[in-house]
């Protein structure tokens, strides 16, 4: 048991694979809820309104290792997502459905049983009905399943109002971008929805209520390079021939679908469906290795069925690792005019390049960022200004500072010192990095960098950093006396 929880689940693919779950029942809309009493979370529900399961059945779901028939269109794979997500992230997990023609029941597995003596628990009848009852007609109707997750181990642990409201904030937001790009080809259906809601149980308020809105990750208005998108044809064996669509994104694109994803070197590359839901977004799968200059290439890739030798997913479905058979395949694919799928690859590079010549030509080169400043960040900033060749970059640091002021420059070591007195609140409580608030000091940096450069600051510079000081320091006060 401990070993089926330990195999690195983050947070949102654990919840996506309870959403395979009701995707492979038929639900149409999917609810993930959470539930707070005042400053404390107290548990973590997916309630949808699929086709249920009866006693017989949900057995066969909470059992570790039964085997289970599964269509060829099924999301779910071995039988396991749904005891080993759920528990990877809380200390019980407890089920309860119903179908169009049984009466609701209910399973629960709690890890102190389950470490003593292998023991599933059967819910009671009537408290299975209950939960069943709360969220009817929101979306349950005749039939639907409630997984609840209750001790869950990533919730604050001490009950404050802030650190609740932070966490809640940081999370939502990360899960609602994860399901968005991994299930965005359901969601591109209005037939399917998936809502992220939070309430006090308490007062029965409802503090949040949204739906998750489908990321695409090859959603450009605009292509980058007028010859693409190209299908490319890629021969394997033992199967049918795979598919490969070609795109090459905007650049400089600023829309989320294109920067929200990852870093640079994260989000280019193959991006791999199974059924429709997106297993793999980027990465190059040992076919080269990711760089700048194709930071634009993505290429959609739908995995046929009967290619497990070929195509091996992760058992969080969270990667797709490839036989030495695929990269011979993509050295011989072609497209309809005979093109290879090299030629993508030097198209990428060549409209990366184009861009970044034409987005720089007219802006003046500036020193580079240097430590203390994430290097997505950096990468970022290189795709937008040049730098100027043989200069030392300039750093940003928490420092204690004598005087009540947010920031001090160091000219001569080139240094931007930010007052160590506001680092806790501006991280939230978090724990600190070198790389830590990459938005203020990304902030930061495009505000001074102007200021280390030439041999002295004017009169005008002089008096610009005593404005930004003035506000600077007031907004840090402020986040420190904020609730």
């Amino acid at each position: 048991m401990e070993a089926l929880t330990s195999q690195g689940y983050g947070f949102e693919a654990a919840i996506a694979d309870l959403v395979d779950n009701s995707i492979d029942a038929g639900a149409h809309d999917v609810v993930i809820h959470f539930l707070r009493d005042e400053d404390n979370l107290v548990s973590l529900l997916v309630i949808d309104d699929g086709c249920g399961m009866d006693a017989p059945t949900l057995d066969i779901a909470m059992t570790v290792g039964a085997r289970r028939d599964y269509t060829p269109r099924s999301l779910g794979m071995f039988g396991t997502g749904l005891k080993s997500a759920s528990l990877s992230h809380a200390d019980a997990v407890t089920v309860a459905s119903r179908t169009k023609n049984t009466r609701p029941v209910g399973r629960r597995w709690a890890m102190k049983n389950a470490l003593n003596g292998f023991q599933c628990d059967i819910v009671d009848n009537d408290y299975a009905q209950t939960l069943i009852d709360r969220y009817n007609g929101c979306p349950i109707g005749w039939h639907g399943t409630v997984v609840r997750w209750d001790d869950v181990k990533d919730f604050p642990q001490i009950g404050d109002t802030s650190q609740t409201d932070r966490y809640l904030t940081r999370t939502i937001s990360r899960l609602g971008l994860h399901l968005g790009l991994q299930f965005h080809r359901f969601l591109a259906d209005d037939r399917f929805n998936i809502t992220i809601a939070v309430e006090d149980v308490a007062s029965g308020t409802q503090y949040m209520n949204f739906g998750v809105e489908p990321l695409n990750p090859f959603g450009y208005p605009v292509t980058g390079n007028s010859e693409y998108p190209r299908a490319f044809t890629a021969d394997l064996p033992g199967t049918d021939p795979i598919t490969l669509n070609a795109h090459i994104w905007t650049p400089r694109s600023n829309l989320e679908q294109y920067r929200s994803i990852g870093s640079v070197l994260e989000k280019q590359g193959f991006y791999f469906y199974r059924n429709n839901r997106l297993v793999q977004a980027g990465g190059w799968n040992n076919y080269r290795q990711p760089e700048q200059h194709l930071s634009l290439a993505r290429v959609a890739i739908d995995i046929p069925d009967g290619s497990s030798d070929i195509f091996r997913l992760t058992v969080k479905k969270d990667g797709v690792e490839t036989s030495p058979a695929f990269i011979r395949a993509l050295d011989a694919a072609h497209d309809n005019t005979g093109r290879s799928f090299s030629t993508y690859i030097e198209a990428a590079q060549a409209t990366y390049r184009d861009a970044r010549k034409r987005s720089t030509a007219s802006r003046k080169p500036v020193l580079p960022p240097g430590s203390g400043i994430d290097p997505a960040v950096k990468i970022s900033i290189s795709q937008e200004l040049q730098f100027v060749a043989g200069e030392d970059p300039i750093a940003i640091r928490w420092s204690p500072l004598e005087q009540e002021i947010f920031f001090e420059i160091d000219r001569d070591s080139r240094i931007v010192h930010l007052n160590k007195k506001y680092r806790s609140s501006i991280l939230g409580g978090r724990n600190g990095s070198l790389n830590d608030a990459p938005l203020v000091k990304a902030l930061m940096y495009l505000l001074l960098h102007k200021t280390f450069e030439g041999e002295y600051s004017g009169a005008r510079t002089k008096d610009n950093l005593k404005m930004w000081q003035t506000v600077l320091t007031a907004a840090a006060e402020a986040e420190i006396d904020k609730p």
